[in-house]
């Protein structure tokens, strides 16, 4: 059950409060709200940074929130660019290749 104690944070976010943190060459992210049931990550990308398949037990939906992405999922693999958005499932291995520089805004479950 979500409860005001479980939340990590103010319930309201003002995205310059949060630094950006470097995760891999080309890549940072600002962790923003998040409790023990859902977190919103954001994350930019240099043209040609990779987001390195990985996989993990949450459910996620990221939003192309600028630029273009080269998805794979499960093996799948499509372009995406602004507006659109990818689901993955939990467990499945997944990442990114930015085609352009942008960002994704990431919903995990």
């Amino acid at each position: 059950m979500l409860t005001k104690e479980s939340f990590k944070g103010d319930a309201f976010i003002v995205s310059e409060d949060f630094a950006w943190e470097t995760v891999d060459e080309g890549v940072q992210r600002k962790i923003l709200g998040y409790d023990d049931h859902v977190m919103m990550v954001c994350v930019r990308f240099e043209k040609g940074a990779i987001g390195s398949l990985h996989h993990h037990v949450h459910r996620q939906v990221s939003y192309v929130e600028s630029g273009r992405f080269e998805v794979s999922i499960d093996g799948r693999k499509k372009i995406l660019e602004q507006g659109d958005c990818f689901f993955v499932a939990p467990d499945l291995v997944h990442g990114v290749v930015a085609l352009e520089e942008g960002s994704l805004v990431d919903f995990l479950k």
